[in-house]
């Protein structure tokens, strides 16, 4: 059931977004947030706050980006009647006031920090040496396989972004379990589960091409604990390669932020 912010526009107040809630104490880490949207609101939302089939975009729709941090932290706390919003308000307080500090960064209004490299040589990189761009799309190029990383450096820090890099499955994204399908007649297909229904499955597999089995063709699925990008990035890149994808990650993050930000 879709989650219908719009009727809440009548009834909270909308200030401006340079009005925050201040950061209560022991809830100053920004990955609390990002943590407690992962586990109980990107099922719905998305991890990017992007939407999908069940839940509107909290991350570029204006009207949710001109609600104040109290207007969100009432829908948060006592969710919306009649809708697919339920109550989060076992959470509590700071862990609520988190998450919507970690919703205002994917909405591109995160204090920008300093790059720890060279976003120059870190495009390089991107495009070359380490062959992110063979799997993930940076900017319109690149893979299709991997996730689309234009954005998703926004609401990170610059050790996150690095720990995502070095230690991929520390914290997966289920969107993107890593199978290897097995056929009847003993043909084998590894990649990326996209879509799974009662009667067939369609896999992606690492060169970008779908391939859609049918259940009746498939004798087993094997979900594999590690996911298709590899993770020893930590020794083939030295940490200055590393500090400078990084700054590249943020650097295109913050450019497609800005652009995404509602004009005055």
């Amino acid at each position: 059931m879709q989650l219908l912010l719009s009727s809440l526009m009548a009834f909270l107040p909308s200030y401006s977004n340079a009005q925050q809630i201040g950061a209560p104490a022991g809830t100053n880490n920004a990955l609390e947030g990002q943590r407690i949207f992962a586990t109980s609101c990107a099922a719905c939302h998305g991890l990017d706050a992007r939407g999908g089939e069940h839940a509107p975009d909290l991350a570029n729709k204006k009207e949710v980006q001109q609600l104040s941090d109290e207007a969100l932290i009432l829908i948060i706390q006592d969710g919306i009647a009649g809708t697919g919003m339920p109550s989060f308000r076992s959470l509590g307080a700071p862990q609520i006031q988190a998450v919507v500090r970690h919703l205002r960064a994917l909405q591109g209004f995160a204090t920008a920090v300093k790059l720890p490299g060279d976003a120059e040589r870190g495009k390089s990189l991107f495009f070359g040496k380490p062959g992110c761009s063979g799997c993930h799309m940076a900017n319109g190029k690149g893979g299709f396989i991997g996730s689309d990383l234009s954005s998703y450096s926004a609401p990170r820090s610059a050790d996150d972004i690095r720990s995502m890099i070095t230690d991929p499955d520390k914290n997966p994204d289920p969107r993107r379990r890593s199978v290897i399908v097995t056929t009847m007649a003993g043909k084998k297909q590894a990649g990326v589960l996209r879509n799974e229904d009662n009667f067939s499955m369609q896999i992606q597999s690492p060169d970008g091409a779908f391939h859609l089995f049918t259940k009746s063709e498939v004798k087993s699925v094997e979900y594999q604990a590690r996911g298709l990008m590899p993770g020893d990035y930590g020794s083939r890149l030295s940490r200055e390669e590393l500090d400078d994808l990084v700054s590249y990650l943020m650097t295109i993050a913050r450019t497609n932020n800005r652009l995404l930000t509602p004009k005055e």
